[in-house]
């Protein structure tokens, strides 16, 4: 019999907002699989949220990082080099935008307000991969959370579209430059699920309803699958992955107009 066995790896694990989150769930199979993590809250309004969570699976470190304060990232990655000297993979799943540029039209959106959202949704990645690099060893890995927003157009998504498709341009650009240390970076583009960070979208009800009936499986997907994918990614078997949007949403992008 195989299994993904990840004992003596480490990782973390930054994004969890509450135990509906997909990083939660993504968390939850790297412990079950044996690996030993350091999870980020975002700050003192969710540390009791977090923290809970993070004693379950008996994370090593339990940090502060709010990435939009000077310092926060530089702070969670000295930790790690105190404590463990090495970091096996990544796992990145933060977005923000602010309420008017995420309800608003992309033509209003104000310049501060994207950079906003590009700062936290996209460059902290490419901050963390550079971090990351020099505790990282060949076979290591860095992942991130994209959505089909990024590639076609997606009612009420708004300015997160430009700068998820941002994050997965950098996730080429990553791969091709930390390939050559052998460090693969991924993406996962997951499917409409109900999270904390999806009801900051208007109408989301909405789009879960065009979900389950336009995806090939005519059904939504829940955080466990998303969680089993990123799992996946981060271990051997997916050792000559990179640079990959790696689709977990049913089958959602793959239908064009379909007629029924």
């Amino acid at each position: 019999m195989e299994i993904i066995d990840l004992k003596g790896r480490r990782g973390l694990i930054v994004g969890i907002a509450n135990a509906q989150s997909l990083a939660w769930s993504a968390a939850q199979h790297f412990r079950n699989a044996g690996a030993e993590l350091a999870i980020t809250f975002l700050n003192d309004k969710a540390k009791p949220h977090v923290v809970p969570l993070a004693e379950q699976v008996q994370a090593k470190l339990i940090l502060p990082c709010n990435v939009s304060a000077p310092g926060a990232i530089e702070t969670v990655f000295e930790a790690i080099q105190r404590e463990w000297g090495t970091l096996d993979f990544l796992f990145h799943s933060i977005a923000s935008a602010r309420k008017e540029d995420l309800h608003g039209r992309l033509l209003d959106c104000s310049a501060e307000g994207f950079a906003d959202a590009m700062l936290v949704s996209c460059h902290s990645f490419i901050r963390m991969g550079k971090m990351a690099e020099p505790l990282m060893r060949e076979g290591s890995s860095l992942l991130t959370l994209s959505y089909y927003g990024a590639e076609k157009v997606v009612d009420h998504y708004n300015v997160m579209g430009p700068v998820k498709a941002a994050l997965e341009a950098s996730v080429r650009y990553l791969a091709h430059e930390l390939g050559p240390k052998g460090i693969r970076v991924n993406a996962i583009s997951a499917g409409a699920v109900a999270t904390r960070a999806a009801s900051g979208i208007t109408h989301f009800d909405e789009l879960l309803d065009e979900t389950r009936r336009k995806s090939a499986l005519r059904r939504t997907v829940d955080g466990c699958e998303v969680g089993r994918t990123a799992l996946l990614l981060v271990s051997d078997y997916a050792s000559a992955i990179t640079g990959e949007i790696v689709h977990v949403d049913a089958g959602f992008h793959i239908e064009g107009m379909v007629f029924h």
